[in-house]
Parts: structure tokens; C-alpha cells; sequence
């Protein structure tokens, strides 16, 4: 957050933007001096470093291990390793081999080796799952080489219908997936959604795989696809890279997050490609230090940063979203944040699945400070640059109330490119807590 003293220093000159529901500050000034004594962050605690950049050696050396990994990537398995055929799981596609998995992660999380392969050319059947530490050994490693295809049973999630593939208290996780799939199988849950039949009821799904208080969490070349609903969620978990991570659906497909950030820190995610239905990556409650490089987004909805739904007071703070492409997103850099909803739940709707309507909504409170969005390339998106306190995506209408979140000290620099929209920014600030701080440096959008 910026001192008093420094804040009247920068705005030698301010401007307001009014609308019915704005009121926000802006400053075209150098930023260099503001980010590197950002207040709010410790240079020497971070890992990894919030505001650093991806050296070329850290790159190569990246990308120079997973190319040793392609040369010994086959179907047999090392010495020690564990393979989910020595447990009878089929690979054919349409035999369940959930349980050959559990066996397997079970051997796996016991042993001194602790490496689960999953073999390539088969396509394997699971159910949902939970892959649960935490293990023997002070590191584990997954290797997908093969296909993971989930059930397209509804009636297989009846016991929890917020999750297929689980990872849960793992520490020290490595997950190799640049060979292989995880297959969500979508499309059941798409159809059914009621933003693509209205005469459904909004009912929740699946996400298709979820990263729950993994610590020392690393992702290389992980391919999600077809995901129920978000693709990957990273929540409650610390000091976290995901490398070249590939996420994959119809633009139609409703939900479809490719990855999702909630109650962690340190988070370094390096050149993902996503295409997808909505956000590419989303940065919500209770996260900070987080990091996303190099990003190629699109089709989708953009990068957002936020809090939203729920009684959650959790800040989320110093992000950094840098060298990104988007492409013919629906929206570009996005800043949201729910409506300051109360409401008590209606009658359930007599379905087994939960239903939105359902469950009652109070939106968040707190803050979203130190968001840095820069070089960023836009490519025919709509809406590139906008902050949305008077989010609500839900069945009913929501009731108009004013966020109670206060966002502040956001950078936005060298933003260019193409708009699909005549409005290039929207800034729809809380009337109730104006944004503070909203500095702009070489934004060229046309």
C-alpha cells in the first residue's frame, strides 16, 4: 500500500472517471521507483521472487531437464518406481481402473521411491479420487504419460460433486505431465449447465483437479482437457510452480477455468497456453506473492484478479501478470469483486446435486492491493482493461448493494493492442470504497 506522503507525491495530476458507479483515480507516471519500494512486499521472503523475471537460464535450465525427462519417458518403469498395471488397471478406456489407482498411490505414498507412472498409450478410467498425504518419502513424483479419462457418470460423484481428481497434503509434489492427458470428460456436465439451458437449475460440477495444501508443489507440462468445471485449482498451498501447463476447452464450455489460485502464496505460473470457456487464470481470496509469465490466453475470459462469493475477509495481494497474449477474450486484465450480498436460501430444489440458488451468498470484504498488470498484448479482446465491483453470476438477480472491498495500487503498463469493444477500460469502482491508487503507463489500446 502507498504512503500518504508518497500517494500526494505521484498524483501531480489527477482525473476522475465518473459514472454511476465509479469513482477512481489515475496517474501517467514512471512506475519503476513505486514497484520496487512497494511497501507491502519483502523481496527476501518470497518465493518465488513476486517481482523478479524469468532469466534466460532459468528458462533453459527448466526446459532442459524436461527434455532429459522426454529421453527416458517409456512404459517400463525404473527400479522402485510404481507402475498402476502392476495393480490390474486396464487401460482400455471403458473398464474402471479407480481402484488400481488407489492400490497404486497407497504403494506409492508408502515407499522410500515414491514415483507413480501412469504408462502412455492407454487411456485409463477413474472415478473420482483422492490421492491423500502425507507420504513416507520427502518427495513425491507423478508421471502421466498415458491418458487419465474421467467417469461421465453423474451418479459417480453423488458422495462429492465438487471434485474428481484430488491431491491432498502432499509436500515436496512433483507432478511430469507433458506426455500425457487428464481428460475431464466435460461435455455431460456442459449440457446441463443452465447457462446453456436456461430450463436447467445451475447445479455445480467437478474440478477436474484440485491441488488442496500441497506445499513445494511443482507442475511441469501438466495437459488438463474437457475439465467438469475449473480445470486445476491451487488452494491452501505454498510455494507452487507450474511450468508449461496446457489447459484445453470449447469456448462454449461454462465454468471452465484453466487455473485457479485461492488461499495461496508464492505462486510462480510459467508460460501456460489456455483456451477455454472462462477465466485463463483466476487469483482470488487469501492469495498473494503470486506470479503468472508469459501467459497465451485465449479463447476465454481473460486474467482476473478478486475476491469473490462467500464470508471471506482473506486480502489478496501482490500480484504480478506480465508478458501475456490474450486472444479474442471476452474481457482482458480483470479486477472483480461480488456485491455485498445477503440473502437467505430459498426452498431446495429437489435434485441430489446442490444448486446455486441454494446456498446463501454474502460477498466478500477486504482488500486487493499491489495487482501490477504489464506488457501485455491484446488481440481483439473485449473489454481489455476493467474493474468490476458489482460482479454477480448467479441464477437470481442480485440486489444492486455496493462491494465492501476496497481495491487500491494497481499498475497497469504497456498495454497495447486491438479492442473488440469501443470501451477499452471500465472502471465500475465501489461507491462505498472508491479504488485508490489506479496508476496507467504506455496503455495503447485501438
Amino acid at each position: 500500500m502507498l504512503p500518504q506522503s508518497l500517494s500526494l507525491s505521484l498524483f501531480f495530476f489527477t482525473f476522475i472517471i465518473s459514472s454511476p458507479f465509479c469513482s477512481s483515480s489515475f496517474l501517467d507516471e514512471p512506475l519503476s521507483n513505486f514497484v520496487e519500494r512497494t511497501p507491502a512486499y519483502d523481496p527476501s521472503t518470497a518465493y518465488p521472487s513476486y517481482l523478479g523475471t524469468i532469466d534466460k537460464e532459468r528458462v533453459d535450465d527448466f526446459k532442459g531437464s524436461l527434455e532429459r525427462y522426454d529421453h527416458q519417458g517409456t512404459p517400463a518403469t525404473s527400479l522402485g518406481e510404481v507402475n498402476v498395471e502392476d495393480f490390474r488397471a486396464e487401460g482400455v478406456g471403458d473398464t474402471d481402473d479407480t481402484e488400481a489407482f488407489k492400490k497404486a498411490w497407497k504403494e506409492t505414498c508408502s515407499s522410500d521411491t515414491a514415483v507413480l507412472v501412469v504408462p502412455k498409450d492407454k487411456t485409463y478410467n477413474v472415478k473420482p479420487i483422492t490421492f491423500s498425504g502425507p507420504c513416507k518419502s520427502d518427495s513425491v513424483t507423478l508421471k502421466i504419460l498415458g491418458k487419465i479419462e474421467a467417469s461421465d457418470n453423474p451418479a459417480d460423484y453423488a458422495k462429492d460433486l465438487s471434485r474428481w481428481l484430488l491431491f491432498s497434503n502432499i509436500q515436496n509434489f512433483q507432478v511430469e505431465g507433458d506426455q500425457g492427458t487428464i481428460d475431464g470428460k466435460g461435455e455431460i456436465w456442459w449440457k446441463n449447465s443452465c447457462k446453456i439451458n436456461k430450463a436447467k437449475p445451475c447445479t455445480k460440477a467437478p474440478t477436474a483437479v484440485s491441488f488442496v495444501q500441497c506445499d513445494n508443489l511443482k507442475l511441469h507440462g501438466l495437459r488438463v482437457n474437457n475439465a467438469q468445471e475449473m480445470h486445476i485449482s491451487i488452494e491452501k498451498s505454498v510455494n507452487v510452480e507450474a511450468f508449461n501447463v496446457i489447459v484445453t476447452s470449447p469456448e462454449t464450455s461454462p465454468n471452465t477455468e484453466g487455473i485457479h489460485v485461492t488461499s495461496s502464496e508464492n505462486v510462480h505460473i510459467i508460460e501456460p497456453v489456455i483456451k477455454t470457456g472462462d477465466d485463463c487464470i483466476s487469483i482470488v481470496d487469501g492469495s498473494k506473492n503470486v506470479k503468472a509469465s508469459g501467459v497465451n490466453c485465449g479463447p476465454g475470459h481473460g486474467i482476473s484478479v478478486g475476491i469473490l462469493e462467500g464470508k471471506t475477509k482473506a486480502p489478496v495481494s501482490n500480484v504480478l501478470v506480465e508478458h501475456a497474449t490474450l486472444t479474442g477474450t471476452n474481457f482482458g486484465v480483470r479486477i472483480k469483486t461480488w456485491q455485498d450480498l445477503s440473502q437467505e436460501p430459498p426452498i431446495p430444489h429437489p435434485t441430489h446435486f446442490p444448486l446455486e440458488s441454494d446456498l446463501k451468498l454474502v460477498g466478500g470484504s477486504g482488500n486487493v492491493d499491489n495487482i501490477v498488470f504489464e506488457h501485455v498484448k491484446m488481440k481483439g479482446v473485449s473489454n481489455p482493461i476493467i474493474i468490476d465491483q458489482n460482479y454477480c453470476d448467479q441464477e437470481t438477480p442480485c440486489k444492486g448493494q455496493d462491494s465492501s472491498v476496497q481495491i487500491r495500487n494497481v499498475i497497469y503498463k504497456d498495454i497495447t493492442g486491438t479492442s473488440a469493444t469501443k470501451k477499452t477500460t471500465i472502471f465500475n469502482c465501489s461507491k462505498t470504497f472508491p479504488c485508490q491508487g489506479i496508476l496507467q503507463k504506455g496503455v495503447n489500446l485501438s
